[in-house]
């Protein structure tokens, strides 16, 4: 079946049949193609959702305060929630087995000055902890401490692109700048990977921006890092309790929607997460679509071949050819022409996702991909089906009689 007197045949019947040959290889190697480039597409699908919790902590709740739509214990709707002091040193109370941290957020839009230059810039007033939700890496200096927050000082950490702006290639860090009219030391310098507008941001003591508006106590949001090893499991029962516990302390019904709200970043991941393997898993069916659809191709083409072969084998037959090997070459073409093709289409799939990288990161595919694994095994079940495909006919073919065969037009 292997002989060399067979492969010599086989390419002397490529060489006579370019066009059936091309026709067959080209179907093959457009079903692995586009089965390869939709898997991949699949995968910078889920790449994209990574991407996009991937510059923050996803063990955090966000909770921010609302405004209440119905009554609850004789309090009136329509009250205004606000977070203050106390709320943070009675979660760290209350949830000592889940917490990791808690630090409170107070966000403000502010004109930053430094000498003859200046720009509106968001000024966040948080804790030391706040630097472990937002994944902030420190490229200078330091990072707020515990002392910053204790003595209120006037002590601010500032973006790279704030840097940037403001002092050009000089060191920021030991210079003051002027924050809303009130002058602070720039102790550190920091960068984030979640893009210009995670750079453009003041980070200053949360006690110190209380202090300027009129020393009162009020918190805008208040981030909440749990314990990874709750598991998603913990994490759920764990929002669950603080958000019971909010509305108990802020007198809010349980049935208000409005007055409060608790982002919970583990949830979000693990939903998109979902929905884009989800997505995958239609996309892989669509691809897998594409290479039943090649098998069919390569079938009757393969039918067609042994059709228009007909007289050939009955000769073959004629002159003492047993039904294997008559089978046996039908098949090595078929299975040779199929496994070149299978192999192509699969290098040239691979290469086109290489190439692609971020530039369909606006259509939200961020460097798409295929497991060399994953492609090696579609392309190996295709070249089996290839096989089966030209099996049966050939199987047909070895039956038929040879004076059937010779009278065949």
């Amino acid at each position: 079946m292997f002989s060399r007197d067979n492969w010599k045949e086989i390419f002397e019947t490529i060489q006579k049949n370019k066009l059936r040959t091309f026709l067959s290889g080209f179907t093959v190697a457009l079903g692995i193609l586009i089965f390869v480039v939709l898997f991949g597409f699949g995968n910078g699908l889920i790449n994209t959702f990574d991407d996009f919790f991937g510059d923050d902590a996803t063990n955090v709740f966000f909770i921010f305060p609302g405004r209440t739509t119905v009554p609850y214990k004789g309090y009136k709707s329509n009250r205004t929630i606000e977070f203050e002091n106390s709320d943070l040193a009675d979660i760290e109370k209350n949830f000592p087995l889940f917490l990791e941290y808690v630090t409170p957020r107070i966000s403000r839009q502010d004109t930053v000055r430094y000498k003859q230059e200046s720009n509106s810039y968001t000024t966040l007033g948080v804790a030391p902890s706040h630097q472990f939700s937002e994944m902030t890496i420190i490229m200078k200096g330091r990072y707020l401490n515990k002392l910053d927050i204790k003595n209120k000082t006037k002590n601010a950490v500032i973006g790279r692109l704030v840097e940037q702006d403001l002092f050009g290639a000089k060191n920021s860090i030991g210079k003051y700048v002027d924050i809303g009219g009130s002058s602070f030391k720039v102790v550190g310098v920091f960068q984030d990977d979640g893009g210009d507008n995670e750079e453009r941001v003041v980070v200053i003591p949360y006690t110190t921006r209380q202090l300027i508006e009129k020393n009162n106590d009020k918190v805008s949001q208040i981030i909440v890092g749990f314990k990874p090893q709750i598991g998603y499991a913990g994490a759920m029962a764990f929002e669950k309790s603080l958000d019971r516990f909010i509305r108990e302390k802020k007198y809010i019904s349980p049935q208000d929607q409005n007055g409060i709200f608790i982002r919970n970043v583990a949830d979000q991941l693990k939903q998109n997460q979902q929905f884009a393997r989800v997505l995958q898993i239609i996309v892989a069916l669509v691809a897998f679509g594409t290479i039943i659809a090649g098998i069919i191709g390569i079938s009757n083409i393969m039918v067609f071949v042994v059709k228009e072969r007909t007289k050939e084998l009955g000769i073959r037959k004629a002159l003492g050819a047993t039904p294997k090997s008559v089978i046996g070459t039908i098949l090595l073409e078929s299975v040779f022409i199929t496994t070149i093709s299978g192999f192509v289409g699969m290098l040239i799939g691979i290469a086109i996702l290489s190439s692609l990288g971020e530039k369909l990161k606006d259509f939200f595919i961020t460097n798409p991909y295929i497991d060399t694994g994953t492609a090696i095994f579609a392309t190996m079940i295709l070249i089996v089906f290839g096989a089966i495909a030209g099996y049966v006919p050939a199987r047909r073919a070895a039956r038929i009689k040879p004076i059937v065969a010779l009278r065949d037009e």
